[in-house]
């Protein structure tokens, strides 16, 4: 279970973050709404290391985070797929992945296992896995930036706008990766432009205003939400 408490983190010492408390359990999926610049990809680089927060407290299976370093938070089990993909794009779409295994590295075992296990979630990595990354599809590289993340065998994964600037059905093949994930026994918090697509395949979720939590519950209280409806669902 994550647990993040009074949470205030920003850039140049300017908060964007404000006493932000947040509870992602363990083998569920999350989800994280709020427009751009309502502080989400902030509150994950602070959960996942990047970022230090100026107060409150993250938690994860009873190990605090706050203070560790970002590798020590991936080999506590909780790995950040960032907005962006950010990858190697000259780099073989394999090594991109086995780069996602390097804290996994003394177990060779493992980290085989790893691989086959992304490249049955994503066949095509398989079939393009000699290929330089850049050279795949947008919907493509997202696959290699969350198979990557999957690399480190995490118990949690953070997932921030997987579907950014994919096609419709890019973002469905995209999202039902993901809840496949969710069902293999990873916990899942994501942040998703999709509110309805991605509240239907959550089980909490949380909406984020100005850096503060504004509302939170079940996904289908939040998907019958007036005004969640209003504001993220355009109904």
């Amino acid at each position: 279970m994550l647990t993040v408490r009074g949470l205030s983190a920003g850039y140049d010492a300017v908060d964007v973050l404000h006493a932000v408390d947040v509870t992602a359990r363990a083998g569920e999926l999350t989800v994280v709404l709020g427009a751009n610049g309502s502080g989400k990809t902030t509150m994950f680089r602070t959960i996942s290391g990047i970022l230090r927060p100026s107060a409150g407290s993250v938690e994860f299976d009873g190990t605090r985070l706050s203070g560790l370093p970002a590798d020590g938070i991936v080999k506590a089990g909780l790995a950040h797929c960032p907005e962006g993909r950010h990858l190697f794009a000259k780099m073989p779409v394999e090594k991109n992945l086995l780069l996602g295994g390097y804290v996994r590295r003394r177990n060779r075992r493992r980290v085989h296992e790893l691989l086959a296990h992304v490249y049955e979630l994503f066949p095509v990595l398989h079939d393009k896995r000699h290929h330089p990354a850049g050279t795949l599809s947008g919907g493509q590289q997202q696959m290699v930036a969350i198979a990557r993340a999957l690399m480190s065998d995490p118990s949690l994964l953070i997932l921030d706008e997987p579907s950014m600037g994919l096609a419709p059905l890019v973002t469905a093949q995209v999202l039902d990766a993901v809840a496949q994930i969710n069902r293999d026994g990873i916990g899942v918090l994501l942040a998703e432009q999709n509110a309805q697509a991605a509240l239907r395949i959550a089980h909490h979720g949380y909406v984020l205003a100005e850096g503060r939590v504004v509302l939170s519950g079940t996904a289908t209280d939040l998907l019958d939400d007036p005004e969640v409806r209003e504001a993220y669902l355009g109904v």
